[in-house]
């Protein structure tokens, strides 16, 4: 998938914080403002202007949208030029399928990539000098389901979800600033780390109707998923998110009239619509995003390979103060 570019109204700030289908997310989150001037090493540092544990938390409420498949956050990208907020950017690659009819269970599974640079300023009283870090993620989720058919083309299907995941922090700044420091806030910025594990389910309702002349999928969705700091993470950003979340996704497809590969080369038309809860909410400054598409579809089942269907799909994204649009690329196998 290829970014959306959302751009954020002036003078909106930011909230704290069977087919493969890939996401991709980037935001923005409050941080401390730039000093000026290059001070000399300080001997007494301090984090002013926001505290490490409130960034962290909001890193990991932002990983709650990573947890759950998502056509509308599949490739997001926020800028907010007015009030100077540093970039957040997200990867993520998955996939679900069902094994079959008679034996329907249902698995799927994302891999997540983030990076988050804010910029903290460390003072002694007097004096005041950025510390830029980057913050670096990785998480991943299973779930695990089985179809319960109410009709040949309507599947009720429930969802174990489990995850895992880390942030690591780098001080991107010379070591001398930060040696012989005990303030733990410093002390993660410098090499600490989050680790995170996450459990709950989803509730799904999968419709399928497929004709000669037209194919018409359907998707609602409801997921509850808690995320919980473990293990090593550093004592200054322990913590917990909860990745709620109620989503609607629509797909049409007919055939163009053309044919390429001995098959009917089709047109898409997709609508999606999510609503987020708990600590999704709000934490990129929308609580609610809809997206519109369209695209062409290539069959290849016609031959020995892999890959039946490949998709090229261009949308357009919004929510309340974004807006924006991003081209993707999907198969089915």
């Amino acid at each position: 998938m290829w970014p959306i570019h959302l751009h954020r109204k002036p003078g909106i700030l930011p909230g704290q914080c069977c087919a493969v289908w890939a996401i991709v997310l980037l935001a923005s989150l409050p941080v401390a403002a730039r000093a000026q001037g290059t001070p000399p090493p300080l001997s007494d540092n301090t984090v002013i202007g926001g505290n490490v544990k409130a960034h962290a938390d909001a890193v990991l409420a932002i990983m709650t949208y990573t947890t759950v498949p998502d056509v509308t956050t599949s490739s997001l990208s926020i800028n907010s030029a007015a009030t100077g907020n540093p970039g957040f950017g997200q990867t993520q690659l998955g996939g679900g399928f069902t094994l079959s009819r008679t034996f329907p269970l249902y698995l799927e599974g994302t891999l997540a990539y983030s990076r988050y640079d804010p910029t903290f300023v460390a003072t002694d009283g007097s004096q005041q000098r950025p510390l830029p870090t980057r913050w670096n993620t990785a998480s991943g989720t299973v779930g695990i389901g089985w179809d319960f058919r109410i009709t040949n083309e309507l599947v009720f299907r429930p969802i174990l979800n489990g995850t895992l995941g880390r942030v690591a922090s780098d001080l991107r700044i010379a070591q001398s600033l930060v040696n012989h420091v005990k303030d733990t806030n410093l002390q993660f910025l410098q090499d600490g780390t989050l680790d995170a594990y996450g459990y709950g389910g989803s509730l799904m309702l999968d419709y399928e109707h497929y004709r000669d002349t037209h194919e018409i999928d359907v998707e609602l969705r409801a997921t509850d998923i808690h995320l919980q700091s473990f293990g090593g993470s550093s004592d200054a950003v322990r913590g917990s998110a909860n990745a709620q979340q109620i989503s609607v996704w629509a797909r049409w497809r007919a055939p163009t009239g053309l044919h390429m590969l001995d098959r009917p080369l089709r047109y898409v038309l997709e609508t999606a619509y999510s609503h987020y809860f708990g600590d999704s909410a709000g934490v990129l400054g929308f609580n609610h995003l809809t997206s519109l598409g369209v695209g062409l579809e290539l069959d290849s089942s016609r031959y020995p390979v892999v890959i039946t269907r490949t998709r090229l799909m261009v949308r357009y994204v919004f929510g309340r103060n974004v807006q924006g649009v991003s081209f993707g690329f999907a198969i089915s196998l």
